[in-house]
């Protein structure tokens, strides 16, 4: 078995007494004081969050614009400088290679955010299909570490720590400085929750004095620190999609609700022709977002029933603090999923699957 890794954080989480589990790879904090606290805390405070777990690279060169541009389901090109933009990297036929947030921080330079478990695989693709270009794909995963600050009081936390014009930041941009005397952080007004708040990269050797420099100055505001447990349920709510889960490489952005970030439109990217075709034609089976009106949780792998037919399964489930009952998402043939009536199998106990038409977070 291989050894699982650690992110710059990890004795920071012991000392503050998270409870550590195995996550994609890592060993990470699963929650602190318990996951509806943390939850909540998002909603209504603030929470900080350690996803160092998640990759790094940077591509660079006369041609990084058009390279990416061919190789992203979004346009890349048009991305201005100082400005990040959320898409999907895609096999030929249409699946997933992972979902990803690139940043423009030049004419000719881009830093990537990569999924933990994808990280390598992610690298491994661009540099693949580089074919010609003049292009420089650097994999800088060790020498980051990212925190998440989210909640309704996060810039007002992070304010007192930064000159940076935190108010100036728009959705999906970003600013460059320093934070808490850290300096090269890159601070971006992104994140996973679906609550306002920023996502900061930064060295990885200064992780700890950022955190307790953040935790300190949060915790007057109501921060908690927030694990992997709070995290699902908060994107969830958001109906945000986490890869080998909503997307995958047999899940492709159509199928997920993702359609929003394929630009076929005057471009040419890996993974186009597939995906045109189920734009046009349309899709066998689709994600949903559901509810149960029940105190179980349908967890993933359960099937999604219409009468006696299994017609799909459960990709994610958890407990929602906001609703005060089970959501998740599945997979469910597109047919059957149009007709309804569908249910899942909880123990013996058949429960109606409650589709939802838009995130449970509005």
């Amino acid at each position: 078995m291989s050894t699982l890794q650690r992110t710059p954080l990890f004795a920071f989480h012991v000392a503050h007494g998270g409870r550590i589990v195995p996550f994609a790879g890592w060993e990470m904090p699963v929650q602190y004081t318990g996951i509806l606290e943390e939850h909540l805390a998002v909603r209504r405070a603030a929470g900080l969050f350690d996803v160092s777990h998640m990759g790094e690279c940077r591509v660079t060169g006369p041609d990084a614009a058009a390279f990416l541009d061919r190789m992203m389901t979004n346009a890349m090109a048009t991305i201005p400088v100082g400005m990040a933009r959320y898409t999907v990297m895609c096999r030929p036929d249409g699946g997933c290679v992972d979902d990803l947030i690139v940043y423009r921080l030049g004419p000719e330079a881009f830093l990537i955010c990569l999924n933990a478990s994808n990280a390598a695989k992610d690298i491994a693709w661009l540099r693949a299909h580089a074919g010609d270009a003049k292009v420089a794909i650097a994999d800088e995963c060790a020498s980051w570490a990212q925190l998440a600050l989210q909640g309704p009081e996060a810039e007002a936390i992070l304010a007192g720590l930064t000159a940076l014009p935190l108010a100036g930041i728009r959705r999906f941009g970003f600013a460059l400085g320093e934070v808490a005397g850290v300096a090269g952080c890159l601070v971006s007004r992104t994140g996973y929750t679906g609550s306002p708040g920023f996502e900061i990269y930064l060295p990885a050797a200064d992780a700890t004095r950022l955190a307790e420099a953040i935790l300190a100055a949060g915790k007057p505001r109501g921060l908690l620190l927030a694990g992997l447990g709070a995290r699902d349920s908060l994107r969830l709510e958001a109906g945000y999609p986490l890869y080998g889960h909503e997307i995958s490489e047999t899940i492709s952005p159509i199928q997920a609700g993702l359609g929003w970030t394929v630009k076929p439109a005057g471009r040419e990217f890996v993974g186009r022709e597939a995906l045109v075709r189920q734009i046009e034609g349309g899709v066998s089976a689709k994600v949903a977002a559901f509810s149960l009106d029940d105190r179980r949780i349908a967890r993933q792998g359960t099937p999604v029933l219409a009468g006696v037919d299994a017609v799909g399964e459960v990709l994610s489930g958890t407990l929602s603090p906001l609703l005060g009952k089970p959501i998740g998402t599945a997979l469910v043939a597109a047919d059957a999923l149009a007709r309804g009536g569908l249910e899942v199998d909880l123990r013996g106990n058949r429960v109606a699957l409650k589709v939802a038409d838009a995130p449970f977070l509005k």
